[in-house]
């Protein structure tokens, strides 16, 4: 099984693929914009950007910088030397950019549906709004802001709390999804209905698309509640069978992520509005351990009342996901069970943890894998 790091200072070194980014700090090489021998105004943020759209219009997205960018150098200065010793660090090096985290495909696909929906609709605030939420200390930002520009980033929302849980801040923007490496505090955006994952550095990351988001989900305990998979915890896999048989037609109840697919699939809309169904940079997948015969009925029924739709469902019956998420190549999983987050992880994929559900109370590698 892939070693994965439960804390980014533990970031396990590997390469990313098919990402072009200039040298930066924190990664296998070292490097400052200011070696270059030329600084376009674009990096200075001279030239126009497009307007952030209202909070209340948009599709928030909450990313940490943790997860944004590796920054585990950093953060081993902050444990051993205390916080005055790591501020001291930050200023001193401040012109130097951070290298891409394992959130960075994903911001930058979400940058590329942004471009595509304000070709289609000029005028129109339905797009995707990032927010850089990072507990530093305001000195930080500086550098932050150096390594957005660095990496021709368009993120105008920061939220630095010094220290402070963001959660209440989360809710003042409308999040529509929280991701972070303090498994703690996406728990608490969890209880507050907040949808939120943990992410993680793999060891490696298999290339994904520049210009179409691909985002897939576990079906219970992440789209759906945990009432079944509580069945087959409790009573085994006959037990779940009967019981999804029997309650086909009874829709499953929403879980933490219902609500980041709906605004993925409205934002779809828009593209198939202009014609563009079979060119939508956007693809969502259902990848879940059911069963399609003997389970699969109710989760696509649940879908189907719901008004959502699904571009790809794969129900494997119990088998390993991470071969099939490898050929899906997504931006980012999301699933319940470290066990698949792991498997994920071993083949490349990023893969976030959602900490909901009875799976939380089990051992989290059980070669059975849940449902």
């Amino acid at each position: 099984m892939v070693k994965m790091s439960l804390d980014p200072v533990q970031v396990m070194s590997g390469q990313v693929k098919e990402l072009k980014v200039a040298p930066a700090s924190n990664g296998d090489s070292r490097g400052s914009w200011e070696e270059k021998e030329e600084f376009d105004q674009d990096h200075l943020g001279l030239t126009t950007k497009p307007k952030p759209p209202k909070p209340e219009n948009a599709v928030t997205i909450a990313v940490s910088s943790r997860v944004l960018f590796r920054t585990e150098r950093e953060q081993k200065v902050f444990e051993q030397q205390g916080v005055e010793e790591y501020l001291r660090y930050q200023i001193e090096h401040e012109n130097e950019p951070f290298a891409p985290g394992p959130a960075f495909p994903f911001v930058k696909a979400l940058e590329a549906v942004n471009a595509r929906l304000r070709e289609l609709y000029p005028q129109s605030e339905e797009l995707f709004d990032i927010v850089l939420v990072t507990y530093n200390h305001a000195h930080v930002g500086i550098r932050l802001i150096n390594t957005i520009n660095h990496h021709n980033l368009f993120i105008e929302r920061f939220c630095m709390t010094g220290g402070s849980s963001p959660i209440g801040y989360l809710k003042a923007w409308h999040t529509n999804l929280y991701l972070s490496a303090d498994a703690d505090k996406v728990r608490e955006a969890l209880a507050e209905g907040i949808a939120a994952a943990t992410m993680f550095m793999p060891e490696k990351m298999t290339e994904v698309s520049e210009s179409q988001l691909r985002v897939a989900f576990d079906g219970d305990a992440v789209l759906f509640s945990d009432e079944s998979e509580r069945i087959f915890k409790a009573h085994g896999l006959d037990k779940f069978f009967e019981h999804e048989r029997d309650n086909e037609d009874t829709l499953l109840d929403h879980g933490p992520l219902k609500g980041f697919l709906e605004a993925l699939g409205k934002l779809q809309k828009k593209f198939y509005a202009k014609g563009q169904r079979l060119d939508c940079p956007i693809r969502t997948y259902l990848v879940t351990a059911r069963s399609a015969a003997s389970s699969g009925i109710r989760a696509l029924k649940t879908l189907r009342a719901w008004g959502l739709e699904i571009d790809e469902a794969l129900f494997l019956a119990g088998a390993r996901k991470g071969p099939m998420l490898e050929k899906i190549r997504p931006h980012i999983y999301f699933d319940d069970q470290m066990f698949h987050v792991e498997g994920a992880a071993e083949m490349g994929t990023i893969a976030a943890h959602v900490p909901y559900g009875i799976a939380q109370k089990h051992n989290k590698k059980s070669p059975s894998g849940g449902k």
